[in-house]
């Protein structure tokens, strides 16, 4: 059981999800480019995306040692593979995972009749962020045991975990003040559906040995587990799965745990062929005052026994009677304080700027067969991506290539550096047919070939209906 729990927890921290949406970024055909940068530009007379179908957000990559490298049949022992892979890693590692569904969008130009320079667009979506690093001092103390560590400190601030599920119901203002400048602005209402956060967790725990052969066991610990959203649903007199999701029905529109935010981002356009374009999103927070319920062990405590309290199981003792024991014998040792006491956390705030080249043949202005504003077939450029994270930011560098291939038909290639690889090579298209337009869009194509050995993987994907402007 201890090993199977230890594969669990190592298979998610192997695979890792980012927010960076370096393909769905600054491509102005995509409706839903405005939500990386509100400021960007604006391509259509008014748009709406299909229902549940407009945006479908979802990536993963791998941090040090991959599942492939843990369960590949090489005739190693598993053992020797697992315990190579836990102690590669180190607790900066993550396991991240972000997953978006736009549930209804859309977005309409106004202004004056001979010149539609201000743009509405609106919408709500589903997010679900995840965010665990490597507990690596856990893990050893699982695997190894304090038999084989004495006077050895682990530290208990390994531990650090966040999850939240939302809803995000958004109105967006842009506005094109001339030829050279677009900015925008994003206001938001988050709808909590569900929140889990430990990530100030401090402290630590030693053994060393005593009198009369015995063992101290010294824990120092500050440990902390917010939650909202969840103890009402764990309550052991729900036990219908159709009353949780009831329950979360409800809270999807502004029946959950409330908060604000604002996106901001703007485009500037240096030359004909130059433009620079920049973005701040998820500037906000959300107050969790509903169904809170929170959890805390601060203290210092010390257990004398005889053996080390994580050792190796006893012969003919069952992996569950091993830890029922060691559970029994901590329960003795801390006291755990639950409250229900309300927070406020905010957003993981995300980052996007770019610097940008237009270039080759221009068409005609007058022969309304293009939908970007440039007229230019191809265009490059380098784009800086970086998210807030509890330990440190993630940062990824992209360089890009676009192509304008027929007046239905856009590519664009990509190559970004980031913490997961230093080969992720990507494709995405935009295609319009008369006033359908449908987008792809993948990460690490490379890789596809064994997704258990995959560094990272990614998929966007959408449908929207769009009249363009003339």
């Amino acid at each position: 059981m201890r090993k199977l729990i230890l594969v669990f927890t190592l298979q998610l921290c192997l695979f890792s999800f980012s927010q960076n949406k370096q393909l769905l970024y600054g491509f102005s055909e995509i409706p839903q480019s405005l939500l990386q940068n509100p400021g960007g530009k604006v391509t259509n007379d008014w748009y709406v995306g299909i229902p549940l179908l407009s945006h479908i957000h979802f990536n993963a990559g791998v941090v040090g040692s991959t599942v492939y490298d843990v369960f590949v049949d090489n005739n190693v022992d598993f053992n020797v593979k697992f315990r190579n892979a836990v102690n590669s890693m180190d607790s900066n590692d993550f396991f991240n995972i972000n997953q978006q569904l736009e549930i209804f969008s859309g977005g309409f130009a106004f202004g004056s009749s001979y010149q539609k320079n201000k743009y509405i667009s609106f919408g709500m979506y589903q997010e679900f962020d995840i965010i665990m690093y490597f507990p690596k001092d856990y893990a050893t103390l699982a695997i190894e045991g304090n038999k084989s560590n004495i006077n050895r400190l682990f530290d208990a601030s390994d531990l650090s975990v966040s999850a939240e599920a939302v809803t995000v119901l958004h109105v967006g203002y842009n506005k094109k003040v001339n030829e050279q400048f677009t900015y925008g602005v994003r206001g938001k209402i988050y709808s909590s559906l569900a929140n889990i956060n430990s990530t100030q967790n401090k402290g630590s725990f030693v053994t060393v040995p005593g009198e009369n052969n015995y063992y101290d066991h010294i824990f120092d610990l500050d440990l902390k587990l917010q939650t909202s959203g969840i103890a009402s649903l764990t309550d052991d007199e729900n036990s219908d799965v159709s009353n949780d999701i009831d329950e979360f029905k409800k809270r999807i529109l502004l029946g959950g745990n409330l908060g604000l935010g604002v996106d901001l981002g703007f485009n500037y356009q240096l030359t004909d062929q130059w433009s620079v374009e920049a973005s701040l999103l998820d500037v906000g927070f959300i107050t969790h005052s509903k169904d809170v319920e929170n959890y805390a062990i601060k203290g210092k405590y010390t257990y004398n026994g005889i053996n080390p309290l994580f050792s190796e199981a006893e012969n003919g003792q069952t992996a569950d009677e091993y830890w029922s024991g060691i559970e029994d014998e901590l329960d003795e040792i801390f006291t755990v304080d639950t409250t229900k006491t309300k927070y406020t956390k905010w957003r993981p705030v995300k980052f996007n700027a770019s610097l940008n080249y237009a270039f080759g043949e221009k068409q005609s202005k007058d022969c309304n067969c293009t939908i970007d504003d440039t007229g230019y077939q191809n265009a490059v450029g380098v784009q800086l991506y970086g998210i807030k994270r509890p330990k440190r930011p993630q940062m990824a560098l992209t360089a890009y290539y676009y192509r304008r291939v027929f007046n239905g038909l856009r590519l664009k290639a990509s190559y970004t550096v980031d913490s997961y690889s230093f080969n992720n090579l990507g494709l995405g298209m935009s295609a319009h047919i008369w006033g359908a337009n449908f987008y792809v869009m993948a990460d690490n194509l490379l890789q596809y070939k064994n997704v258990y050995d995959a560094q990272s993987v990614s998929l966007q994907l959408g449908f929207n209906y769009i009249f363009n402007k003339k």
